[in-house]
């Protein structure tokens, strides 16, 4: 059997069964079978791929089988999304697209092999055009079709519908679907004062420390400058420049990350804080997530404690000049690289997280002294977790006002970004994949009255 589909198979099981994330067990799955480069090359596509794809892909499953795809036991039914995938989207060779999932599933289910073979002979006798216009036409909505034909689930459709609206740019949401299906340029960040951006490499076009490489991988610069230059989003960099160039830092400010890991933005405040004679203190709720902060600052010659809090709690332990609040989220604006969170959220998380930010932002603006800064953030554009967060927490508070947080993004930017008046009259800047090619950063800045 070839490594690189046991691999990918190995990671879609994890995924499905222990909610793991691609992104990060991949690369372990990968040099624990000493892949070569092309067949770690081929890894990661399947992966990604039938990750990406896989609501379309149990469609065509479940009219090809026909079967539920609830009625089909789990390993089976990842080997047929992985088949699938190679058949419909790739240039794998249909017989060994078939041959090698039938075989995967005789290794996990034996007795499930020839139901398998079945199946993926079935898709294989068709194209993807056809594949694609049959289970479009049992679709019962529009939105179900273009959800079968961009692989996100309709509730997302519609939230990033309703985001653009907002923005009166409703007729862009096929573009960002499609953006969402594309995997990302590996973007690097060179931490401001204490690394410089390669001669050769390409600026990114916001982003002042933002570059990209010819290619390859980055691992090898990232450890030869000793966490000084890393991989970062160039959304990711923007928004804690946001916070830390709205104003000029003064030396002796006291800065707070309230939710650091995995700590790609503490390293951020963390080198500007260095250059502006400020104090830096991070905080992360989950120890394992806590050593990632620890270890994205240790490049950094800044003393940065880290605790391990509720940040409700840790808020509440000290006054603080700037506080970033990277709120946890549903991620729905990072579906580039996390193409499994898609599939593994549900609208029915979106209260209880929109609860949780509502209350770090609050505990934040409590912790702020007198004309202090905080900086909201989210990694997805759904409006219950970020415009209606921030407009419930104004019209609850009068200690607080908010800035412009577009005008402060395009001060730090190199370009000027497309970043539209909101028919909500708010100052939140919005960051898209299709727009600006970073992930769908959401970043709103408060000041203390």
């Amino acid at each position: 059997m070839n490594p690189a589909r046991r691999v990918a198979f190995d990671v879609l099981r994890a995924v499905d069964s222990s909610d793991a994330y691609a992104n990060l067990l991949l690369p372990q799955e990968l040099s624990r079978a000493g892949l070569t480069p092309a067949d770690a090359a081929l890894a990661t596509e399947l992966t990604y791929g039938t990750l990406r794809r896989r609501g379309t892909y149990d469609a065509i499953v479940e009219h090809a089988a026909g079967r539920s795809v609830d009625a089909i036991d789990p390993p089976v039914l990842d080997a047929l999304r992985l088949g699938v995938h190679q058949l419909l989207s790739t240039r794998v060779a249909s017989h060994a697209a078939v041959n090698e999932s039938v075989e995967l599933v005789r290794r996990s289910a034996p007795g499930a092999a020839g139901f398998a073979n079945a199946v993926l002979r079935r898709v294989a006798r068709d194209n993807p055009g056809d594949w694609l216009q049959r289970v479009a036409d049992a679709a019962r909505s529009d939105d179900e079709r273009l959800g079968l034909r961009y692989a996100h689930p309709v509730w997302v459709i519609r939230a990033f519908r309703r985001a653009l609206a907002a923005e009166g740019r409703a007729d862009e949401l096929e573009e960002l679907l499609a953006a969402d299906n594309v995997s990302p340029a590996v973007t690097m960040t060179a931490l401001p004062g204490i690394a410089e951006i390669p001669p050769q490499a390409a600026r990114t076009p916001y982003s002042p420390i933002g570059f990209r490489l010819g290619g390859g991988d980055p691992e090898p610069v990232v450890r030869a400058a000793g966490g000084r230059i890393r991989v970062q989003d160039e959304g990711s960099q923007l928004a804690a420049l946001a916070l830390t160039r709205a104003a000029p830092a003064r030396a002796g400010e006291r800065w707070l990350d309230l939710c650091a890991a995995p700590g790609g933005k503490t390293a951020v405040l963390a080198a500007e804080a260095l250059s502006g004679g400020a104090e830096l203190e991070a905080n992360e709720i989950s120890s394992a997530r806590a050593r990632l902060v620890r270890t994205s600052v240790a490049g950094i010659p800044l003393n940065v404690p880290v605790s391990e809090e509720d940040g409700r709690e840790r808020a509440a332990r000290g006054r603080y000049d700037r506080i970033l609040v990277d709120a946890p989220c549903t991620g729905l604006g990072a579906l580039r690289r996390r193409p499994e969170a898609r599939w593994r959220k549900s609208p029915a998380d979106v209260p209880d997280l929109a609860a949780l930010q509502q209350e770090l932002l609050e505990a934040a603006i409590d912790a702020l002294l007198p004309g202090g800064l905080v900086a909201y953030v989210t990694c997805s554009p759904h409006l219950a977790e970020t415009a209606a967060v921030v407009g419930d927490v104004l019209r609850r508070r009068e200690d607080v006002e908010e800035l412009d947080a577009r005008a402060a993004v395009r001060s730090a930017s190199r370009a000027d970004l497309d970043l539209p008046e909101r028919a909500d009259g708010t100052g939140r800047a919005q960051l898209w994949p299709h727009r600006h090619g970073t992930d769908a950063m959401s970043i709103s800045l408060l000041r203390k009255r």
